[in-house]
């Protein structure tokens, strides 16, 4: 693979020069997250690692387990895991994140976290690039069908927290009631001060029952 080797913050990233590569959106995520100490950390569609590998270097005590169903995607994850020096506590599951309930012990994570493909079959132009579509289209994988996982994966009370595109919110809040999770925190993302809000950041809680937080917008520039 052609790769490129990037520093962000603290953290060394291997990610191919033609292939998916991560946005502002996985730092958003990262920083959005609200868990004090978590011990055990999903990341579902993990991508090349990033999210999960910020979060093991901020929580020191964690295990994280970075989900990715792309095979040169998820060796990747592992190559970021040892260039970092998190090898001992970061593993990485190739793995189809709808066959998780059968791969992975249930309630058994205090995060999930996901930075999941934004956009439905039928809407917008599908990359000819297998791996950007597979991360920006909802080819393998439905919101649902993540939340599915999420719920598996979390203990009671665990945090499900993820980033998704504003004009999905109204379906966003249908599916989590659905999967039986509670909307804790609601924030809005904006390119600037006089745009409409570009993302959603999403925390929700299993099995809870908290009050909805909508903290002040985020704005880009």
């Amino acid at each position: 693979m052609d790769l490129s080797l990037d520093v962000i913050r603290d953290v060394k990233i291997y990610q191919r020069l033609n292939g998916y590569r991560f946005s502002c959106d996985a730092l958003l995520l990262t920083d959005f997250v609200g868990v004090k100490y978590p011990r055990r950390i999903a990341d579902l569609g993990a991508g090349s690692g990033i999210v999960g590998i910020i979060l093991a270097k901020r929580f020191k005590d964690s295990r994280v387990d970075l989900i990715e169903v792309q095979r040169e995607l998820s060796e990747l994850c592992t190559k970021n895991a040892d260039v970092n020096e998190l090898s001992d506590r970061i593993t990485v599951a190739n793995i189809d994140i709808r066959d998780v309930a059968k791969n992975m012990p249930a309630n058994s994570y205090d995060l999930v976290v996901s930075n999941p493909p934004f956009r439905k079959l039928g809407t917008g132009k599908i990359n000819p690039f297998e791996e950007k579509a597979i991360a920006r289209h909802e080819v393998i994988l439905t919101l649902p069908e993540l939340m599915q996982a999420a719920f598996h994966l979390l203990r009671g009370k665990g945090r499900f927290c993820f980033i998704h595109h504003p004009n999905r919110f109204v379906e966003t809040v249908e599916y989590l009631t659905r999967a039986r999770f509670s909307l804790a925190t609601v924030q809005f993302i904006h390119s600037n001060a006089e745009s409409e809000a570009v993302m959603i950041l999403v925390e929700a809680v299993k099995e809870g029952n908290s009050q909805l937080l909508i903290p002040p917008p985020i704005f880009l520039v």
